[in-house]
């Protein structure tokens, strides 16, 4: 498949939304009485491009855009890093600031790694699968569907590991849960720019993948 510039704007427009996402998650704000961190205003959006990727050039594409992502944010993580570990100069008074915001505890980043690879392989996955079952009817279920499997992992995965043992696990449950249905609630209300997106792509495209005898080996990219 030629590459496009469609395809490559959303691929684009995903790996932007994962590592702006990772910058905003240190401010937490309050829904109700619920600590939410800020990135929930923008990394469900990663998830939307998640979709519409395997909606129209399907799994194996989604798959490349996924681990480059990945790649992406630990190239990002890791000038984070040199840059904290530098000696800063005597004018810059702010060095307590940045580590504050852009430095990471190793729980924190094994745990958004590891939550970002699992939940959105399960996303893409799971719609690829029920775009197969369906015929390729229904997309408000498979985006739905998929984003309810790919945040239920994203967000166990990545608040047990970051908080288990640090908070009790009553509260620990009662923030997997708000954490999942607002993220889930997110994508519910955007399903129709998913619609329009998904649209658009395929008629310019001339492109919409069914993944009939794909394999969904994560590892395997080619």
């Amino acid at each position: 498949m030629t590459i496009s510039l469609r395809f490559v704007a959303v691929s684009a427009l995903f790996i932007t939304c994962l590592i702006t996402a990772n910058i905003m998650i240190v401010k937490q704000i309050a829904i109700d009485t619920i600590a939410i961190p800020a990135a929930i205003v923008i990394f469900p959006i990663s998830y939307i491009c998640g979709d519409i990727l395997t909606e129209v050039y399907g799994y194996k594409q989604a798959r490349l855009v996924i681990w480059l992502g990945f790649i992406c944010n630990l190239i990002a993580v890791i000038a984070f890093w040199i840059g904290q570990i530098l000696p800063p100069a005597p004018v810059f008074e702010a060095q307590a600031a940045y580590e504050r915001i852009l430095g990471s505890t190793p729980r924190f980043l094994v745990a958004s790694f590891a939550a970002y690879t699992v939940g959105e392989f399960a996303n893409s996955f799971v719609l690829a699968k029920m775009k197969v079952a369906t015929k390729g009817k229904w997309l408000w279920a498979r985006t739905i569907g998929s984003t309810l499997v790919g945040q239920g992992f994203d967000t166990v995965i990545v608040l047990t590991i970051a908080f288990a043992g640090v908070l009790p696990f009553s509260v620990l449950g009662i923030m997997i849960v708000s954490h999942w249905l607002l993220k889930s609630a997110y994508e519910t209300i955007v399903t129709p720019l998913t619609y329009v997106m998904v649209n658009y792509l395929k008629r310019k495209e001339q492109i919409d993948v069914y993944d009939y005898k794909t394999n969904f080996n994560p590892f395997v990219v080619s």
